[in-house]
């Protein structure tokens, strides 16, 4: 009852705050056609990461976990003519979607795939001496969340965000005896997020269409 009810909701928001849009809708369609799994983000998630991103009058982005692009297009949207979003996914099957949406949303100069597994990606992108990112997105395979967090730190500056997804788990993160990789994934993240000094963090829950979960954003704050 409670997840008919939260999807219902969810349903009106979109309704209300955002209006058709092809080359979204045809990205959520390209993920069932090739049965990818249904695992973006909400419509209204994805509008929230559009709007911090915009606040935070980003230039740079970096987002772990492309699927077939529905976050990265909400995000390289709020990128300026000359910003840059830079995508890491593993599946090769996933960034080949992915780029169909994104070269059909028009995106294709803003936005580079990164193909391969993010922590083989993230200390490429250290040694090329990257720009600092001014907004992260770590949506990835959970059991390293923690890991990609500490890379994050090391790519990004004072004053940048790190947004994580998925971060309380149907609530099964208050499950320390948890026997779920992912589950233990995140809480290994939530402790280091919480004990981090460089940054000013905190956790919100989400209730809606894709369940019981929420997001941990952080500030960078230090050195």
């Amino acid at each position: 009852m409670a997840q008919e009810h939260w999807s219902t909701v969810d349903n009106y928001i979109t309704d209300l705050f955002i209006p058709p849009d092809l080359a979204l809708e045809n990205t959520l369609r390209s993920t069932v056609a090739a049965d990818l799994p249904a695992i973006n983000v909400a419509p209204n998630q994805g509008k929230l990461l559009h709007i911090l991103a915009l606040s935070h009058g980003v230039n740079r982005i970096l987002e772990l976990g492309t699927l077939a692009g529905y976050s990265t297009i909400w995000l390289a949207r709020a990128l300026p003519a000359d910003g840059k979003l830079i995508t890491l996914e593993a599946n090769p099957k996933h960034a080949e979607v992915a780029q169909a949406n994104i070269d059909r949303a028009g995106l294709t100069n803003q936005v580079e795939i990164r193909l391969g597994a993010a922590l083989e990606t993230l200390p490429k992108l250290v040694a090329e001496e990257q720009e600092p990112f001014d907004l992260v997105f770590i949506d990835a395979d959970k059991v390293n969340t923690a890991e990609y967090f500490s890379w994050a730190l090391k790519l990004t500056r004072r004053g940048s965000v790190i947004i994580t997804d998925n971060v309380v788990r149907k609530g099964g993160v208050i499950d320390a005896n948890s026997p779920d990789e992912n589950i233990q994934g995140i809480r290994r993240f939530n402790a280091a997020l919480a004990l981090e000094p460089r940054v000013k963090a905190t956790i919100v829950q989400t209730v809606g269409s894709k369940g019981h979960d929420g997001l941990a954003i952080a500030l960078v704050v230090g050195d």
